[in-house]
């Protein structure tokens, strides 16, 4: 994801977790680009696009 953000202009400016003991264990990453809408848009959709995300089902 961090490499999908970057690629696309969009700086990772921290990486870190608040749950000692969550599991699975989640981190929080904060990012930081100040572009074009579309182009934002599309390098965060190649961010999501990496990780195991799944669309909401709606009802």
């Amino acid at each position: 994801m961090i490499r999908a953000l970057r690629t696309h202009g969009i700086d990772v400016t921290a990486m870190h977790n608040h749950m000692l003991f969550e599991q699975p264990h989640l981190y929080f990453m904060h990012f930081w680009a100040n572009d074009d809408a579309v182009k934002l848009a599309h390098g965060l959709r190649a961010a999501l696009d990496v990780t195991n995300s799944q669309k909401p089902q709606l009802k």
